[in-house]
C-alpha cells in the first residue's frame, strides 16, 4: 500500500507544532498588531510615517515663527480648536457621522494627554528655548513609550528594539549636546514633559482599539476639541499680550491647524492603530532630524558637527527598525 509522508505506524507528531505555531506567529507579529489590511495595513502604517516626518518636521519651523505673534497657550488653544472645527466640518461634508468613536472618557483621557497637556508644555518649552533643543527634548518619547510599554501594553522589549533603542538615544544625545547647554531649564524641563505626556497619550490610544479611516477622523477631532477648552481658559487667565495677526502669522495658524494638527495627529492616531507603540515611537526619530533640516533650509541654522553626527545616528536607528520590520526579532 502505498504511503505518503510519515509512515502509518509512526504518525505525524501535530501536537508539538500545533502548540509552537501560535508562539511563533505571535512572536512575528508582535511589532505589527493584527489589523483587517494586513501587510497592506503595515506598509501604509510606515507611508503614513514618512508623510508625517515631513509634516510635523517642517511644523518646528513653522511654530518658531507663529510663537513670535500670539503666547504660547493662547497658540496652542487656537491651533487645537480650530483643528477640531476643521475636522467637524470635513466629517460633515462628507457625510459621516459626528459621534465620539470611542467612550467619552478615554477620549476626555486622550484629550487631556495627547492635546492639553502636550500642546500646551510644547508650545510653552518652545517660547522659552531654542527650537532645536526642544524639538529634541520631547521626542524622548520613544524611550518613554519603550519603558512603559512593556507593563502597560504587554509588549516585549526584543534585543532589536533595545539596540534602535540606545542608537536612538545616543543620536538624541548627541543633537542636545547637554555639554553645551547654557539655555533656559525652565523650558527644558517643559520639553522633557512633553515628550513623556506624549508617551502616556501613546498608551491611552493604544487601549482604544478605534480602526477605520473615518473613526480615526472622528476620534481626532473630538480630542481636539476637548484638549483645546482646557487650553483656552488657561489662555484666558493667563492676561499674556493679544496676538498680532499678520499675514505670516495666519500663514503659520493655517498650516498648523489643517497639516499640523488635523491631518497629522490622524495620521499618528493611523500609525498607532497599525504597529506597536514602541516601534511606532521609535521611527518617530526621523523627524527631529526633518526639523533640524527645515531650520536650517529656511531660518539658515545650520547643523554643527554634534548634530550633524546625531542625525547620522537616529538614521542609523531607523535602518535598524526597517530591519526589525522584516526578521521580527
Amino acid at each position: 500500500m502505498k504511503e505518503e509522508g510519515y509512515p502509518r505506524r509512526f504518525p505525524r507528531d501535530s501536537t508539538v507544532k500545533t502548540a509552537t505555531a501560535p508562539i511563533e506567529r505571535a512572536s512575528r507579529r508582535e511589532d505589527c498588531p493584527p489589523d483587517p489590511h494586513g501587510a497592506r495595513g503595515r506598509k501604509l502604517a510606515f507611508a503614513a510615517l514618512a508623510l508625517l516626518a515631513l509634516i510635523w518636521g517642517y511644523n518646528w519651523v513653522v511654530m518658531k515663527v507663529a510663537l513670535s505673534y500670539a503666547p504660547p497657550v493662547a497658540f496652542g488653544a487656537l491651533r487645537a480648536g480650530s483643528a477640531a472645527a476643521f475636522l467637524f466640518a470635513f466629517l460633515a461634508a462628507c457625510g459621516k457621522p459626528l459621534r465620539m468613536p470611542a467612550s467619552g472618557r478615554r477620549v476626555l483621557s486622550l484629550a487631556l494627554f495627547q492635546t492639553t497637556g502636550f500642546v500646551g508644555l510644547m508650545t510653552c518649552a518652545l517660547s522659552l528655548g531654542d527650537a532645536g533643543r526642544t524639538a529634541i527634548l520631547v521626542y524622548t518619547m520613544p524611550f518613554w513609550v519603550l519603558l512603559l510599554a512593556a507593563p502597560v501594553l504587554g509588549e516585549r522589549i526584543t534585543r532589536g528594539k533595545a539596540l534602535a533603542g540606545g542608537c536612538g538615544l545616543a543620536g538624541v544625545v548627541m543633537i542636545f549636546s547637554p555639554w553645551t547647554v547654557h539655555g533656559d531649564l525652565r523650558g527644558m524641563a517643559l520639553a522633557t514633559g512633553a515628550g513623556l505626556d506624549w508617551a502616556v497619550a501613546v498608551m491611552i490610544a493604544k487601549t482604544m482599539r478605534v480602526h477605520g479611516i473615518w473613526a480615526l477622523l472622528g476620534l481626532n477631532a473630538w480630542q481636539a476639541l476637548f484638549g483645546s477648552i482646557p487650553l483656552g481658559l488657561l489662555a484666558l487667565l493667563a492676561h499674556a499680550h493679544p496676538i498680532h495677526w499678520t499675514a505670516a502669522f495666519i500663514v503659520a495658524l493655517i498650516y498648523s491647524v489643517v497639516f499640523g494638527t488635523g491631518i497629522a495627529w490622524f495620521l499618528w492616531l493611523f500609525v498607532l492603530s497599525r504597529l506597536s507603540a514602541s516601534l511606532s515611537g521609535l521611527a518617530a526619530l526621523i523627524i527631529p532630524v526633518v526639523g533640524i533640516l527645515a531650520d536650517w533650509a529656511q531660518l539658515g541654522a545650520r547643523p554643527g558637527l554634534w548634530e550633524s553626527l546625531g542625525a547620522a545616528t537616529l538614521i542609523f536607528s531607523l535602518g535598524l527598525i526597517a530591519w526589525i520590520q522584516r526578521r521580527s526579532l
